[in-house]
């Protein structure tokens, strides 16, 4: 089993890398380009949800890696994956909560620019981090059921 996780952790660490790279220099120079074409007032709050939605993406990214840290250490069925399934939860939803109020500025950018790629990307990331977060609580619906009926079957044994 440690084999399966240290691929999924070394997974986790490469998905990590590109998005922290991506806010360093990606989206200053992206900006600095779209600055010349677009008003301000839809730069910025596009510029700042990106911003924001990154923390929430990397605390996922660490519950995920503290969660594999669960497994090797045969502690998959405990609180604490449930606790972690949780926040990776919330954390999806921040996510799509906060490209969902970015996408008006996106659509007014995209009609403006007639570039209906740059909308679909904001759709595509509002849908993909909500099946996340679908996903991670049903696991961690399934998970709890597991922990519960593990302790009942513990107290009658």
């Amino acid at each position: 089993m440690k084999r399966e996780t240290l691929f999924l952790k070394l997974t986790v660490f490469l998905i990590g890398t590109p998005i922290a790279l991506l806010c360093v220099w990606g989206l200053p120079s992206i900006m600095k380009d779209a600055a010349a074409y677009f008003p301000a007032y839809w730069l910025y709050p596009v510029l700042a949800g990106m911003y924001i939605s990154a923390i929430p993406f990397f605390v996922a990214l660490v519950q995920a890696y503290k969660l594999l840290n669960y497994i090797d250490r045969n502690e998959a069925f405990s609180d604490l994956s449930v606790r972690a399934l949780r926040t990776i939860k919330y954390c999806g939803l921040s996510i799509s909560g906060l490209y969902a109020v970015i996408l008006p500025f996106l659509f007014f950018m995209a009609d403006m620019d007639d570039a209906p790629g740059l909308l679909a990307i904001g759709i595509i990331i509002v849908f993909a981090s909500f099946v996340i977060a679908a996903f991670a609580a049903l696991l961690q619906k399934l998970l709890q059921n597991a922990i519960d009926i593990k302790s009942e079957n513990d107290l009658t044994v």
